[in-house]
């Protein structure tokens, strides 16, 4: 005789074998909370005690005096008002340490503007003033040719034959001062005594 019997649900066993064996949650238990991981971990310091730690220490350093006497103690910020330039760490600086060849264009063209006429000063002939002109001009139309982004570029070229003259006549006001300053020891030198030109001319 054949018996059709449909095979054990193995769900059903494992609900009647946990209803025998497990015993039920007890319903006077608190749950530990859950503590965020740095806690959980031991000898590490939380957020809160480590903002504490900072603030002590700032606190016993203004109590030390580790923050008198810096740069630019008691005066206002610069460039308040000014026009926001987002590269204004480079251009401090290179203002700060006299970089030269360092940062975009406009600001190393800027700050060679601002000394060029020293830079013509000391050059003893025209030919090497036309020359660092013309090289000067040439790197600043480059410069605003230039789409490789970064601020703009502001300074503009120097008129060649302008500041050719302007030099000559710095050159001639610094001859003629020498000149005088020389006629005004020479006059000085022979209205003294022979012992004491004689001195003076050894201490020269």
């Amino acid at each position: 005789m054949t018996t059709n019997r449909r095979p054990p649900d193995s769900r059903l066993a494992a609900a009647r074998y946990q209803a025998e064996h497990v015993p039920p949650p007890d319903p006077d238990a608190v749950p530990e909370p859950e503590r965020p991981e740095e806690e959980a971990n031991t000898g590490q310091a939380t957020m809160d005690q480590r903002a504490q730690y900072v603030e002590i220490a700032i606190q016993q350093a203004l109590r030390r005096g580790d923050f008198d006497d810096l740069p630019g103690a008691g005066k206002p910020l610069p460039d308040l008002g000014g026009v926001r330039d987002p590269d204004w760490w480079i251009r401090r600086k290179i203002e700060r340490e006299n970089l030269t060849g360092l940062g975009p264009p406009a600001l190393t063209l800027r700050g060679e503007a601002a000394g060029l006429q020293d830079r013509l000063d000391g050059l003893a002939v025209e030919s090497a003033v036309r020359e660092v002109l013309e090289d000067f001009n040439r790197r600043v139309r480059e410069a605003r040719r230039q789409l490789l982004g970064g601020p703009p570029v502001v300074t503009a070229p120097r008129d060649v034959e302008a500041e050719v003259e302007a030099w000559r006549e710095r050159r001639d006001a610094r001859f003629q001062a020498a000149e005088e300053r020389r006629r005004s020891e020479a006059a000085a030198l022979a209205a003294m005594p022979w012992r004491e030109r004689r001195r003076a001319r050894r201490r020269a």
